[in-house]
């Protein structure tokens, strides 16, 4: 029975060439090589399974071949290769630092560095996970590392750079190897199932590729794994099911909810995947993600970062269509609100079903503010009616014509003193709408006399501003200021309040066009004014002392001092 080789193993690339995903990198390996610039250290970073340890073997053997092709690639052919190709070459030395971490495994590996190769030009000294190291053998591993013989070349590999010493790094030349993208993991699953006879749908392949997190030999893994689940034949429902994922139409019927405004429909889709035993959590970042895609396939520029099948791209693109971008921003601000929220919350479920219920009513929202926006102009006149006195076209000192619709048409004369003293409570813009040519309606303007002018005394002014004071109920501070200090009538419309410092004048100032509305509207006074002036308290005045603060306070308090005698007090 012939041995089973797992696929990450049976097609680990061999040449530069047959690397996936690393192209940037592997040219520059190749063109080190075709000018003889080789350095003595490298070090190798990246996530797992993205090609660091290939490509150090790769290099390892390139570097040793006797008969470089054009390409310079590995000749395969020569002993240096078929060595290496059969695992036998002694030029090539893997250790692994997790379990080589002390500083007896790092003088081993010093003593065996002195030793010349038997067949090639260097011996290549590969550590992986070399983070792994302790301080001690890092250190000892320094002078090596920096003036190693000249037949030895280091190529260190790591998945945390940031654990190695910058003693180590500035060594090193340094190659930063790059997540593998959904589309070459695709490309490359679909080689390997060609070679093997197997069948498989292609969005089953971009959901191999999207669960991998761009590493290589986890996606052949969950490849084997699927082989052996389904044989020769996979399905895109096939691999849905082993790899616990939801399937995209989940996520497609939910927006359709959410833009018919449907929370029973949203809510027993939900219901349905938690009882197929989907985490919560994992179908709320799946939402999310599905909103991005949303966003993503709006834009012929963006289109390109969808990473999905040609079919599941193409229904994106359709539902993108029908959703509007805030309606897309307010989503995904309701998704990640729900996902930074999950782990502390102790009813989750509804956790979940809440957001479910927002996001359903973002439709709703949207066309009460597009019916608002709508209506704004006719608002904006009725509110200028409301808040100022109609003024009307006379014809005469004394007489107004005004024409109401829902009367007779003739016209009749109002006297013009009583519409100046009275003020209608609410006016209809169809009663004020003058047809005959002999009247019209003017709207207000700016340049229109005051009609507020009533008179109001000191007891007034107090009582309009303790009311103010309720008012302001998001401003504590100055509410607090307000009720306990009074404002001064100086003359009949202008009044002066008196602060101790600078930043009370600053919020007054702020407030001072709140202030001014809300008396003009109570005390019905059109030409109030107010002045602030800074009254420094002497009592608390800086530099002086003690005595002189006493004297100060007994001047505007007489009883201090008689109660300062009374006790034989002393000033400290």
């Amino acid at each position: 029975m012939k041995n089973y080789v797992v696929s990450a193993r049976k097609y680990r690339p061999t040449t530069f060439k047959s690397v996936v995903g690393q192209t940037a990198l592997t040219n520059t390996l190749k063109n080190a090589i075709k000018s003889n610039h080789l350095a003595h250290a490298y070090l190798f970073c990246g996530t797992r399974g993205v090609g660091k340890t290939t490509c150090a073997r790769i290099f390892a053997k390139t570097i040793n071949c006797e008969h470089l092709t054009e390409d310079f690639e590995a000749c395969n052919e020569c002993e240096s290769c078929k060595a290496f190709n059969e695992q036998r070459s002694y030029n090539i030395h893997e250790l692994d630092a997790a379990s080589n971490n002390s500083v007896e495994g790092i003088r081993s590996l010093i003593d065996q560095v002195r030793i010349p190769p038997q067949i090639g030009k260097y011996s290549v000294y590969i550590i992986d996970e070399v983070h792994m190291l302790s301080s001690s053998a890092f250190n000892a591993f320094l002078k090596t590392l920096e003036e190693p013989p000249a037949h030895a070349i280091f190529i260190l590999a790591t998945t945390e750079k940031h654990k190695i010493i910058p003693t180590i790094l500035s060594r090193c030349q340094i190659y930063d190897f790059n997540r593998i993208s959904v589309s070459d993991i695709v490309g490359h699953l679909q080689y390997v199932a060609h070679e093997e006879g197997i069948t498989v749908d292609v969005n089953g392949l971009n959901v191999i590729a999207q669960k991998c997190d761009g590493g290589m030999r986890d996606a052949l893994s969950i490849f084997d794994q699927l082989v052996s689940l389904c044989g020769d034949n996979i399905s895109y429902q096939d691999v849905l099911t082993n790899l616990n994922v939801l399937d995209y139409d989940y996520y497609f019927q939910l927006i359709e909810a959410f833009m018919k405004n449907d929370v029973n429909t949203s809510l027993l889709i939900f219901n349905d995947i938690i009882q197929h035993g989907f985490d919560a959590h994992h179908f709320v970042s799946g939402l999310s993600s599905h909103f991005r895609d949303l966003l993503v396939s709006k834009d012929p520029q963006t289109i390109q970062l969808l990473e999905v099948g040609a079919d599941i791209g193409k229904h994106y693109q359709m539902q993108a269509q029908q959703c509007p971008e805030d309606f897309i921003f307010k989503a995904l601000k309701i998704c990640n609100d729900c996902d930074l929220n999950y782990n502390i919350s102790k009813n989750k479920r509804l956790l979940v079903e809440i957001m479910l219920i927002r996001l359903c009513q973002l439709v709703k929202q949207e066309d009460k503010l597009n019916r608002e926006e709508k209506n704004e102009p006719l608002k904006k006149v009725v509110g200028e009616l409301k808040t100022n006195n109609v003024v009307l076209a006379k014809n005469s000192p004394s007489s107004t014509k005004v024409q109401d619709s829902t009367s007779n048409p003739m016209s009749t004369e109002v006297d013009a003193k009583q519409v100046k003293t009275e003020r209608p409570t609410s006016i209809s813009i169809k009663n004020n709408v003058v047809s005959s040519p002999s009247s019209s309606y003017e709207a207000p303007q700016k340049e229109q006399p005051d009609i507020l002018n009533e008179i109001f005394t000191q007891d007034d002014l107090q009582k309009a501003w303790a009311e103010l004071a309720k008012t302001l109920v998001d401003e504590a501070r100055m509410t607090a200021f307000m009720q306990s200090n009074r404002p001064e009538l100086i003359s009949n419309t202008e009044f002066r309040i008196l602060v101790t410092n600078e930043l009370q004048e600053k919020e007054l100032k702020r407030l001072k066009p709140t202030i001014l509305n809300f008396l003009k509207t109570a005390l019905k006074n059109s030409n109030i004014k107010m002045s602030i002036q800074i009254q420094e308290d002497r009592s608390v005045q800086k530099g002086r002392t003690p005595e002189e603060k006493y004297k100060i306070m007994a001047e505007e308090n007489p009883a201090l001092a008689k109660l300062r005698n009374d006790l034989q007090l002393e000033i400290d």
